[in-house]
């Protein structure tokens, strides 16, 4: 089938679900219902509440509907006759006022049920696979997205072409619910939320904190390898700062409303650019001082919508991976490109990730004719995106282009992370900057004494810290690689007898940089166990009298029925080794 078809047949069914929801809910208000991935949603104020177990009764009645071989049909009508049809109905109202005066306006009506809306729909519902299509959540929506407005109800569906592809999708969604970050971390207290701190403000517990760590070692530790300089610049600036830099007319909306100190206004900051400007500023720079690269784990805040806000994904805290490249000239900002992707690359192997199944590379382009949007100099958009075209094409990335995604400042490299289900989040990024080395007065004397303009890079090596462990979370279905476990050992004591035993080895893990845990509760060593899996902790020991009087240890590995006899030397030095090369598969020292 067709992508035009099938959406057809997933806008029809948007329509059927009004149908068979008006049906219940005669009083009930229509707002929108679109087509999304895989599906079709439909808002809707209704007047009692509507939860998932109503849904068996709606998708029966959307059964009966198609069976009844509906006709849709487009009718077009005048600005007036519109707006009498929608009298009564304030949310197509609003959209029918907001149409351009030239603007044909839609219907589309089926039977005894018309509906605001461009189209396109199949002929007669029987076209539809009764079988393809399932209703699968209820959640609230705010009218247009907007906080401010009137809260919805919003039914969500699924369709396909047939009842195998529906059931695979069903299966997939199935095993995401297992791996949803939100779920694990709870189970394996990673982080948490409070109403009372805030929305969006994650709380890092002991365990959550290890894993960030380690990725803040990680990511430093290869940035300075490869000529970074980090520095530290503070979470809160003047609002002038952002004035300059003219991100405030573009993120205001976004950012935190201005702190009042001393008659001054200052700002928890969005971003950490026009800091790192200031600072290369603070002195003067010479031709031989370039490239600079300079790099920052920098804590940021950005007031998202409740709506909008989702786990780790979308926070209004986030610690970013952040640099800024101060190049010379166009070709010196061609190889910094490449040693950015380069290193983006690197640390998605070191993940596990592969390139096209995993990531991918998405060209976000400007727009010429949106002065509003985007700084308007077409010479210099042109070649920058031509920079970053020429970049990939070079690397031999594949790679789409993606019309208006582009930064206000110039255009951008994405690098597209797929989750479980599919669905793509921008997790890194690499973005050409012509516009803010004129905001900023960015210059450096090059070799004939002369000062001339830098060109910047601005890069997320690894992007948000927040984002990228909720995905490792979804994608390692919480078995970390022995690296980034939080707990990396278990030391289990059969008995009372055992407890100093399992103290001195845990002394000694240790000491050789290993996080042990200990358990030795009054529980079952079965159940000591069957917590020790659950928790996936890579390897866990049990101590009892055999181990005691025992060179060697009996390991259990994650995952594995078997135990491993090894004695306690020779496992100490095959995991530091794993440790240090950051193994994605455990003890695979042993392969060597």
């Amino acid at each position: 089938m067709s992508k035009e078809k099938m959406h057809k047949e997933r806008h029809s069914l948007s329509h059927i679900l009004a149908m068979a929801v008006l049906r219940k809910f005669p009083d009930a208000k229509l707002a929108i219902g679109p087509v999304i991935d895989n599906g079709f949603y439909y808002d809707f104020l209704l007047p009692e509440p509507l939860s998932d177990k109503d849904l068996p009764k709606l998708e029966k009645d959307m059964k009966k509907i198609i069976s009844q071989k509906i006709k849709f049909e487009k009718n077009v009508s005048s600005r007036e006759e519109a707006l009498k049809k929608a009298k009564s109905n304030k949310f197509k109202t609003e959209l029918i006022n907001e149409l351009p005066a030239d603007e044909k306006i839609s219907f589309y009506d089926s039977g005894d049920f018309s509906d605001l809306c461009a189209g396109p729909h199949v002929e007669y519902s029987t076209e539809i696979n009764p079988k393809a299509f399932k209703l699968t959540s209820v959640a609230g929506a705010y009218w247009r997205g907007d906080e401010k407005n009137e809260m919805l109800t919003r039914v969500y569906g699924v369709a396909f072409e047939t009842k195998e592809e529906l059931d695979e999708y069903l299966a997939m969604v199935e095993e995401a619910k297992k791996r949803d970050h939100r779920k694990l971390g709870k189970d394996l207290d990673l982080f948490t939320f409070s109403d009372v701190v805030g929305k969006g403000l994650p709380l890092w517990t002991v365990k959550g904190a290890t894993i960030r760590r380690e990725l803040e070692r990680f990511i430093v530790d290869e940035e300075i390898k490869r000529g970074y300089q980090h520095v530290y610049t503070p979470d809160i600036a003047k609002i002038d700062l952002y004035k300059k830099s003219g991100h405030y007319p573009y993120y205001k909306d976004s950012m935190y409303a201005p702190i009042k100190i001393d008659n001054e206004e200052f700002m928890l900051r969005p971003m950490a650019c026009p800091h790192h400007f200031e600072l290369y500023s603070s002195k003067p720079k010479s031709y031989r001082d370039l490239p600079m690269r300079i790099a920052e784990l920098a804590k940021l805040y950005r007031y998202e919508q409740s709506g909008e806000l989702h786990g780790l994904i979308r926070v209004r805290s986030f610690c970013l991976a952040d640099a800024h490249i101060i190049c010379a000239d166009v070709e010196q900002a061609k190889q910094e490109v490449k040693g950015a992707l380069d290193l983006i690359e690197y640390i998605a192997n070191t993940f596990g990730l592969e390139f096209g199944k995993d990531f991918t590379y998405r060209l976000s382009l400007g727009n010429r004719e949106d002065e509003k949007k985007y700084y308007k100099d077409d010479k210099a958009w042109n070649q920058a995106e031509n920079v970053l075209r020429e970049v990939l094409k070079d690397m031999k990335h594949d790679f789409v282009e993606a019309a208006d995604e582009a930064s206000f400042y110039g255009p951008k490299i994405d690098i597209q992370m797929k989750n479980v289900m599919g669905k793509e989040d921008t997790a890194f990024t690499v973005q050409y900057d012509f516009v803010m080395p004129e905001r900023f007065n960015l210059v450096y004397t090059d070799k004939d004494s002369k000062e001339k303009k830098a060109i910047v890079i601005h890069r997320s090596s690894v992007g948000a810290l927040e984002r990228v462990i909720a995905f490792l979370i979804e994608h390692h279905a919480g078995n970390f690689p022995l690296w980034l476990a939080p707990v990396q050992i278990k030391i289990i004591s059969v008995g009372e007898g055992h407890i100093e035993y399992c103290q001195k080895i845990a002394e000694k893990f240790t000491k050789e940089n290993i996080r042990v845990e200990l358990d030795i509760s009054d529980e079952t060593v079965g159940n000591k166990i069957r917590k020790s899996s659950q928790e996936k902790i890579p390897y866990t020991l049990v101590i009892g009298d055999k181990e005691m009087n025992s060179k060697d240890l009996a390991v259990r590995i994650r995952g594995k029925q078997d135990l491993l006899n090894i004695s306690k030397e020779e496992f100490i030095t095959k995991i530091k080794t794993d440790i240090k090369n950051r193994s994605l598969e455990l003890l695979s020292a042993f392969a060597t």
